[in-house]
Order: structure tokens, then sequence, then C-alpha cells
């Protein structure tokens, strides 16, 4: 069984990786993970990583990561402090073991710059190491979006603690958005933020559902962006090579609008074609990451397919808080893994998925592959 500590040259660059995978949500590498890695770092504490390909069959997996709003504030310097006496996470890590049985390995629900520090940080805190993947390549709103749901793992168990040390736990649901609905209101209730557990699984359970080696991989698009940085290369078209996917977009942004919403930042935002795309605007919905966009009207990518936002000088993906008008921006569009699409194909994933809970009930998912073409060459 091979593990890997994550040294801190790889730290950074995973968080440049998961901040621009993060479709703009996830948690502000730079405002959040960022401050934790090195606080745990001074602590002594190390990150372990392993492939799922490594893990035992008879295994014990859980997910989880913190909750709420990207719009919600948390000061990080002070929660610091408070996490070395109560950690949320590890709470209701400890809940769930309650519940079900010892957890050998921790797995992140989403990439971003929290939620994927955060579980770092509560297997190093448990003593335990992260699996090297998670249940969606990218970030997302909502608790029941994630590949293991659709690969039939429970979401439940679900125990969630709030900041203020207030717990419930999510027994048992017959709809795939109960639990995250349940939450959403407990999060209305008391500051915003909360820590989750949730899939519990099995390793051979984790090993048809994961989506593989993300961490890594993160790891490598922050190393690919910031070596172009540095060589005054395009920072744009190296994610494109190393992430496989292609570029949608460039321009400036010529509006920007949101308002929190049980928990959720729903957003749109409107850019104003540039170069070879001037005459064309681009509209992006938002609901926390972005979760579709539009060329000129056409549905061009639908969740669960990547809208990568960033900055065309330093590459760095750009939070969906931190959008704002006049801002330079290029647009990237990623096919979601293949597991995470094969989720659609159930009535359960369609549920779960669906362009309702992002407020476009009239859409229909389409490849990104397939619509790009087609609103590229029209």
């Amino acid at each position: 069984m091979v593990e890997r500590i994550l040294e801190k040259d790889d730290l950074e660059n995973m968080l440049i990786g998961v901040g621009i995978l993060g479709t703009g949500g996830g948690g502000d590498p730079q405002f959040f993970g960022k401050p934790l890695i090195e606080w745990d770092l001074k602590k002594g504490r190390e990150y372990r990583i392993i492939d799922p390909k490594q893990v035992a069959n008879d295994a014990f997996i859980a997910s989880g990561g913190y909750a709420g709003s990207v719009k919600a504030y948390v000061s990080i310097g002070q929660m610091l402090p408070k996490w070395e006496k109560t950690f949320e996470l590890l709470e209701a890590f400890k809940i769930m073991e309650n519940h079900t049985k010892t957890i050998d390995y921790v797995v992140p629900f989403e990439l971003g710059g929290a939620n994927t520090p955060v579980i770092l940080s509560l297997a190093a805190r448990a003593g335990i190491v992260t699996i090297d993947g998670n249940g969606l390549g990218r970030a997302a709103p909502e608790t029941q979006m994630s590949s293991f749901l659709g690969h039939g793992i429970s979401l439940t168990p679900m125990p969630f603690v709030d900041m203020e040390g207030n717990v419930i736990v999510v027994e048992h649901a017959t709809k795939s958005i109960y639990p995250d609905e349940v939450m959403r209101a407990a999060l209305a209730l008391n500051g915003g933020i909360g820590a989750n557990n949730h899939y519990p699984m099995t390793g051979k359970q984790l090993k048809e559902s994961v989506i593989p080696n993300t961490i890594s991989l993160s790891i490598d698009i922050g190393r690919a962006v910031s070596d172009a940085v540095q060589s005054k290369r395009d920072a744009i078209e190296a994610f494109v090579d190393v992430s496989k996917g292609f570029e949608l977009f460039r321009g400036v942004i010529k509006s920007m609008s949101g308002e929190d919403v049980r928990a959720h930042y729903l957003a749109k935002a409107v850019i104003e074609g540039s170069g070879k795309y001037i005459g064309k605007d681009m509209g992006i919905i938002f609901k926390n990451e972005a979760m579709m966009g539009r060329i000129n009207d056409q549905v061009v990518a639908v969740f669960p397919d990547l809208l990568c936002i960033m900055d065309p000088e330093t590459g760095k993906g750009i939070m969906t808080t931190n959008i704002q008008a006049r801002m330079k921006v290029a647009v990237v569009g990623l096919p979601a893994h293949e597991r995470l699409r094969e989720c659609l194909k159930t009535q359960m994933g369609r549920e779960a998925f669906s362009p309702a809970r992002f407020g476009c009930p009239e859409v229909k998912y389409e490849p990104i592959e397939i619509l790009a073409k087609r609103v590229l060459e029209s």
C-alpha cells in the first residue's frame, strides 16, 4: 500500500488546481485553503493521500466537507485557533463512526479551495489517509450531486454539525434531495456554515464510484499553470493542454448580479467577448458554482460538465463571489468524468442533477463536446 505525503509545493499547486476545477465554488483557496494548510503544517500535521486502487475492498470510507453559501463570511483567522478545540468536521466524523463503524479513509465530496483542504486536515487530525479522488471532479452546490449517489451509495446517515455545535443527523431519506434540504434549513437558522459526513461506503464501492486521482490532477494543473506564467506563456492554453478541455470564451464581465437564497448564492454573469469573440456575449448561471453557460443565447455547457472561469493573466480560477464588472476572464469547458455522467442514466441521478435545481427546468443535459461544437461552429 503506497501513500503519498503532500509537500508544501504540492499543496501550493493543488490550491491553484482546485481553485480552477472548483468552477467558482468549493471555497476560496487563498482566503481559506492556504491559511488552513499553513496552520496545519506548522502544527506538524501530514497530509497523506492514496490511490483508490490501493484501497482494500473491505475498507470503510466516508465523505464529507463544509457546506454553506459561498457568500457566507467566516474569518479563517478566528476559526483556526477554535478548530484546535472543536473542529466541526471531526465532530461529524465521530458521529458517523458512532452510527456506522470505524472509518479507515476519508474522501473529499468535491474539489475546492476549502473542501479539499478540510478533508486533508480531517484525515491528519484523525490519524488516517485521504483518498486521492472525490465525488465530482469539480465542486457542486448540493450534497446529492455526486457520483457516489449515482452509483447506488446511500447519502445517509448524514450527521451535520454547525459552528455553534448544533447537531442534526439525517438517518434515512426516501428522496435524494431531502438531506440537503434539511441541512439548508438548518444553515439558514444559524450562521450559514457547517460540516457534514456522508456516503459511508466500502472500498469496493469506492473503486466503482469515485472520480479517481483528482488531487494529483489538481497538483499537475497548478504546476502547469505556474510554469506557464513564469515562462510568460499563455496560462489558459497550459490549462487546456493538461486538462484536455477546450477554450470557450474570452472577454470582459459586462454585468454580475446575485442573491443568497437558502444558503446558496444564485447569480448570473454576462461576458462581452474580446479578441476572436468580439460581437458575442456569454451568459453563465451560478448556484454557488458555474452551472450552465450560453453563448449568444445558445446553451454551450450544462452541469455536471465544467465551466472554469479563469484570470487570463495569472491562470488562476476566479471565485463566483469575486466576479465583478470590467474584469477580464477566460472560460474553459471540460467534460465531466464518465462516472459522473453515468449517474444521468438513472432516475435518481437525473433528479439529483436536474437543471431544475439551478432554475432552468426547460434545459436538457447534452455533453459539452456536442453543445460546444454546435455553438462554436455556428
